[in-house]
């Protein structure tokens, strides 16, 4: 008996979108293909082969993904396109979870959703692409809510040095971006006297 790909995506607990990456990459292949070109598995070949990737596959995932301004959407995809592959192939379910706004910002309907998720324990896992897509300062103590909820956090990758110009950027919509230099020492000739008052 063949099994449709969606049939055979809900015996493992994967998304369909999941199976056919797999069976791109060549991870699990379909048994058989319509002659309309749809995919077909084959239920008693591929039962053990089922068992074992639901087993493998544990646990709720959240991820969460976010950029500073408009003009990083294109970015906002490839976190969310990275942090999608990595939860379809370790957890048997997730959500992803976006924010369009700057780190500082700690009202983000995204950031506040995560908040009332973390605090009702809902789900396993957290995964976020680096650190400073969570929040620009603070990211420890949500941190820390999660380990006290029994949440485990995954950061993908190692978050990259910024540029000065950058991180004002992210942050302009919370805090002028200015240089403040101290204010000059008047300066002593030679042989001159200088008395602070």
């Amino acid at each position: 008996m063949y099994l449709s790909i969606g049939a055979a995506a809900l015996a493992i607990g994967v998304s369909v979108v999941t199976m056919r990456r797999w069976a791109k990459s060549g991870r699990l292949l379909p048994d058989h293909r319509t002659l309309g070109g749809h995919r077909r598995y084959d239920e008693d070949r591929r039962a053990t082969v089922f068992q074992k990737k639901s087993r493998s596959l544990k646990g709720h995932a959240v991820a969460y993904a976010r950029v500073s301004a408009r003009d990083q959407a294109q970015d906002l995809m490839v976190q969310q396109q990275k942090l999608e592959k990595y939860c379809s192939e370790h957890f048997q379910s997730f959500e992803i979870l976006a924010d369009l706004g700057s780190g500082l910002n700690y009202k983000k309907p995204g950031l506040l959703k995560l908040l009332k998720m973390i605090h009702q324990g809902s789900f396993s896992h957290l995964i976020i692409n680096h650190k400073d897509r969570l929040l620009r300062f603070g990211s420890e103590i949500i941190f820390s809510l999660c380990k006290a909820k029994g949440i485990a956090v995954t950061i993908l990758e190692e978050s990259p040095a910024k540029s000065f110009e950058l991180i004002c950027s992210d942050s302009s919509s919370e805090v002028p971006c200015s240089l403040r230099t101290a204010r000059a020492r008047p300066k002593l000739r030679r042989g001159s006297e200088f008395t602070t008052r």
